[in-house]
């Protein structure tokens, strides 16, 4: 049996019921017209702290025992999973220590701070944060709050695909970024349960490409800190969770190129006056770029809008 299923996304729903947003779906005739087919953008950028990680970590976080709650929880982050931690701990009442690199956009780690988290960083080219984590768990009893390899973050995540089938129907095709795993699992359960037939294939950046790699050769595939502009991919691997899963649900994998990202950014900017991250442009960047040919109605999550205004700039300019 899985180790996540639709019944603990449908429960991970229940729990969000109130807290986090349905966001909207965004759809364009603009787009349309470009890719040849019907896009449904689930807008996970318009989610509480800019991204679809507050379902995950809220998920994950009310369902602590007391004891573990009085005690705190850790997590690490590149951002968003930070800032959920971060936002779910002030919500519920926990001490919240996030670990974060030296190099994470400074609009994440002043959010993540602003939430009321401690901020604990260290140097990617030197330490493993999951070290740093573990210490901090050995000296202060600290719960660790994985960004994807736990089961009540892969469930939580899993609620934007369901809301987006409930809100627009079956879809032929569905497109969700690839980090670690726990929101291309999550969608890709709650999307084989909901519209059976439709196509779930993840994004992943050229440069950051080890889940698509794991996925074709069916072996766990490592990138130490790949060097992107979508930050939020910049993860290992895939889990001990997620790697089986998306084996098992996933149809297909892609990759994009650092070009098509941006132009991903700048096309939602300009054209459907949204702001998103650039990890949470993989999506959509994969159909303006043709790296897939989508027919009849296809779902593109997107992921977040956690962009620094600097990077932001960069993006709009470079035209």
């Amino acid at each position: 049996m899985s180790v996540v299923t639709f019944a603990d996304i449908e429960s991970a729903s229940e729990r969000l019921a109130g807290v986090a947003h349905r966001t909207p779906v965004l759809t364009s005739r603009t787009l349309n017209g470009r890719i040849g087919a019907e896009a449904f953008l689930k807008a996970e950028n318009l989610q509480r702290m800019g991204a679809f990680k507050f379902r995950g970590a809220y998920n994950a976080l009310s369902r602590l025992t007391l004891e573990e709650r009085e005690r705190g929880v850790v997590a690490f982050s590149s951002g968003n999973h930070a800032q959920a931690v971060a936002l779910s701990g002030r919500i519920l009442d926990i001490k919240t220590v996030i670990v974060m690199p030296n190099d994470a956009p400074q609009i994440k780690l002043n959010a993540t701070r602003g939430y009321g988290a401690e901020v604990v960083i260290y140097d990617p080219t030197t330490q493993d944060r999951a070290e740093v984590a573990k210490s901090l768990i050995e000296t202060h009893g600290y719960t660790l709050i994985p960004p994807f390899d736990h089961p009540h973050v892969i469930a939580g995540q899993g609620t934007s695909a369901k809301e987006l089938i409930e809100d627009v129907g079956e879809l032929d095709t569905l497109l969700v970024c690839c980090g670690g795993g726990g929101l291309l699992s999550g969608c890709a359960i709650a999307s084989k349960t909901l519209s059976p037939n439709t196509k779930v294939i993840g994004v992943e950046p050229e440069m950051a490409d080890d889940a698509t790699r794991s996925f074709h050769t069916k072996q766990l595939v490592k990138i130490a800190y790949p060097n992107t502009i979508a930050d939020g991919t910049r993860t290992l691997s895939l889990g001990q969770l997620t790697f089986p899963l998306v084996l098992q649900y996933v149809d297909d994998m892609v990759t994009v190129s650092e070009e098509a990202i941006k132009e991903a950014v700048r096309f939602a900017f300009s054209t459907m006056k949204i702001v998103i991250e650039p990890s949470g442009a993989l999506g959509l960047a994969a159909v303006l770029s043709g790296v897939v040919k989508p027919n009849g109605r296809v779902g593109i999550i997107i992921s977040g809008g956690n962009v620094d205004a600097a990077v932001m700039a960069d993006i709009l300019t470079a035209q």
